[in-house]
């Protein structure tokens, strides 16, 4: 097995115990469209398409893992980190890499290293299109990835309605 097919089976390992099946199945949606984000932007920005996936993967372990949400960042960067040691595969600068990546992802306002501001790209791009009932955070975001692709778009807001 290559690195990523051995992320992959970690990732799937974690997500097929836990317990929660609306978590399991938010996370192989989530996680694995993140990861495929990652792989299309780091191609079409000519960075590393394999830690690019890796980042994608590994970005929201800590939610998934643990059904928590606050300043899963920083906890799921010490999780990756923890997780690419355990392979024994990828190189300290691999580690801080990825690790700084997931670290920084959720702080989408900030600007960021290159590989983190990939992995913030693929995170709105997967809430916006699977979850496009939800209104639209980080508008001039999205559009400068939309335009990536050669997409002209106009996002408007979404009226949020609850379901009784």
């Amino acid at each position: 097995m290559n690195r990523l097919q051995l992320v992959r089976a970690e990732i799937d390992e974690l997500l097929l115990t836990q317990p929660n099946v609306q978590a399991r199945r938010d996370g192989y949606v989530h996680l694995y469209g993140v990861a495929q984000n990652c792989a299309l932007l780091a191609i079409k920005r000519g960075l590393d398409i394999e830690l690019c996936t890796i980042m994608g993967l590994l970005h929201d372990i800590y939610t998934y893992k643990f059904e928590y949400v606050k300043n899963h960042g920083v906890l799921g960067a010490a999780e990756a980190e923890n997780l690419l040691k355990k392979l024994d595969l990828f190189s300290e600068a691999e580690i801080e890499l990825v690790k700084r990546a997931v670290r920084n992802h959720s702080n989408k306002k900030t600007k960021h290293d290159k590989y983190s501001e990939l992995l913030k790209d693929a995170d709105i791009l997967q809430n916006t299109i699977y979850r496009s009932e939800i209104e639209v955070k980080h508008k001039d975001r999205l559009k400068k990835v939309f335009r990536n692709f050669g997409i002209r778009m106009k996002l408007k807001k979404v009226k949020i309605t609850k379901i009784l």
